[in-house]
């Protein structure tokens, strides 16, 4: 069984807590300190779980006064990626190309993702993206266990009629909760240069998406890249 990140855990038990009562709104939550001792973590993870369940509106926070339940949040209030990439939520229509599906080997940044061992098999999706203006900005492949996939057309050569996410929640069931992002760079290899049309010496970014369950459990792997030239990444985040 695959241990869960021990903030999530107690984002899970927080969460639960404000639903069945035990903390209505209003209430004042347990201190950091309390916390740290209670579900035996560091304070930075602690805190990061509180900064979580404060951005999805759960809670709130007042300097020198603690942490205050808000209530159980509308599903609008909840906190929204701060990038979307296409391979996950668009269609696959004119401005994409399909250029793979079916069941291949986990590669190791997927296995890794999917805490899978390299080389087990897994459904691939490889797509490329264009934009007229731009030409091809993206170039992702999701990885599903063959559990999930089976019974959907994620596998298949025709293309999805939707999102690759709200096709999964149709065909399955699947909830995603959350997903968890790793960026890097690098050059292009094997066919990367001429299908995103630029040079050997070009750099690349590199985003490895890990899309979770409530629980933490990935559900999908996403591997992406993305030319630096055509892409700007920003984000906003609080101090203290």
């Amino acid at each position: 069984m695959v241990r869960q990140p021990k903030y999530v855990v107690i984002v899970n038990a927080l969460q639960q807590r404000i639903e069945d009562g035990t903390y209505p709104q209003g209430a004042m939550l347990p201190s950091e300190t309390e916390l740290v001792r209670e579900f035996k973590a560091s304070r930075p993870v602690v805190v990061r779980a509180l900064d979580l369940l404060r951005q999805d509106g759960w809670i709130d926070s007042h300097q020198g006064k603690g942490r205050f339940v808000l209530g159980i949040p509308r599903q609008e209030q909840r906190r929204g990626r701060e990038r979307n990439y296409a391979v996950l939520d668009t269609v696959e229509s004119a401005d994409s190309q399909l250029l793979a599906a079916g069941v291949v080997p986990a590669p190791p940044r997927a296995a890794s993702a999917l805490r899978l061992e390299t080389g087990t098999p897994v459904v691939a999706r490889r797509r490329l993206v264009l934009v007229d203006e731009l030409g091809p900005i993206e170039l992702g492949t999701a990885y599903l266990p063959t559990d999930l996939a089976e019974g959907t057309g994620v596998g298949s050569s025709e293309p999805l009629g939707e999102g690759l996410l709200r096709h999964l929640t149709a065909r399955k069931g699947a909830q995603f909760d959350h997903v968890s992002e790793q960026i890097s760079a690098r050059l292009p290899a094997g066919d990367e240069a001429s299908l995103l049309q630029v040079r050997p010496r070009d750099p690349l970014l590199t985003v490895l998406l890990s899309v979770c369950d409530r629980t933490g459990t990935p559900l999908l792997a996403v591997d992406v890249l993305l030319p630096a030239s055509r892409h700007e990444l920003e984000d906003v985040y609080p101090l203290g």
